[in-house]
């Protein structure tokens, strides 16, 4: 059952997350040197670097601050910081997206999200390279604020069709799952009107809220990959569930307005999308 949370506590974890979040987005990209030091996780493609590395103990270090008894879990340091008292735990993604930060490519974030074992009751996705931000909280909405100072609320329109839907998804680190990745898009693509890959999951999520995609799927997430990205999502009004099952998140994740979720869903698992 949802526990409710007062609206003082929500503008301090959002105040703590935006602060967080914009802090490491600026160290990533202002700070990237002229030498990256790239190490190798679960497989040779699967990159880390020592931006990732320096960004989480940057937001660790905020969060921690403000928020001693709170949970701190990144994707980088392994150990949770704080002393995990108050029943909130942060989840943080320092680079999402490093593959494309690696290659100075556009479409990289820094995910930061705060919430329970009920989810996520703040998210923020912070986009350097497109100069966006993007906010959520639980029942108050999302938004995609610019450098510039415009803010855009985000609310998804009807959808279109699946035939005339543009997806995004992901494909998996690991070369035999993202070869049956590949084998699923290469049946869906003629179904739909066409397929986006941008290699970031939390702006994937936040593209469906932001209505670039009408959807987005992917496999093999984990928890802070997508936590902040699902809520903003959740809040613009889309619908975001698990191919595999009720309880599976992140495990396969399908993103969409609520109309356009259940015949997406239903041609997805047809394609063998939730067994990948």
């Amino acid at each position: 059952m949802t526990r409710s949370v007062d609206d003082d506590l929500l503008d301090e974890l959002l105040g703590v997350a935006l602060g967080a979040a914009t802090a490491a987005a600026r160290l990533v990209h202002d700070g990237r040197p002229d030498e990256l030091e790239v190490a190798t996780k679960s497989s040779a493609v699967d990159h880390v670097t020592q931006m990732d590395h320096a960004a989480e103990a940057l937001v660790r270090e905020l969060v921690v601050g403000a928020r001693p008894h709170d949970r701190v879990v990144g994707e980088e340091a392994g150990e949770p910081d704080g002393d995990g008292t108050s029943g909130l735990t942060w989840w943080i993604d320092p680079i999402d997206g490093t593959t494309n930060y690696v290659y100075d490519h556009p479409g990289y974030a820094v995910s930061v999200a705060v919430g329970t074992e009920d989810g996520a009751l703040v998210g923020v996705v912070a986009d350097p390279t497109h100069a966006r931000t993007y906010v959520a909280a639980r029942g108050r909405g999302a938004r995609c604020t610019r450098d510039d100072g415009r803010t855009t609320e985000l609310r998804l329109r009807p959808p279109p069709p699946v035939a005339q839907a543009l997806v995004a998804t992901g494909f998996s680190y690991d070369a035999a799952r993202r070869g049956r990745n590949g084998a699923v898009v290469a049946q869906l693509l003629p179904q739909v009107r066409d397929i986006r890959r941008s290699g970031a999951a939390a702006l994937d999520l936040c593209s469906v809220a932001a209505g670039r995609v009408d959807a987005y799927y992917e496999a093999g997430l984990s928890i802070w990959d997508m936590a902040a990205g699902r809520l903003v999502a959740t809040e613009a009004g889309a619908r975001v569930g698990a191919l595999a099952g009720p309880d599976a998140l992140p495990e396969v994740v399908l993103a969409a307005h609520p109309d356009l979720y259940g015949p997406l869903e239903e041609l997805l698992r047809s394609l063998g999308a939730a067994e990948v």
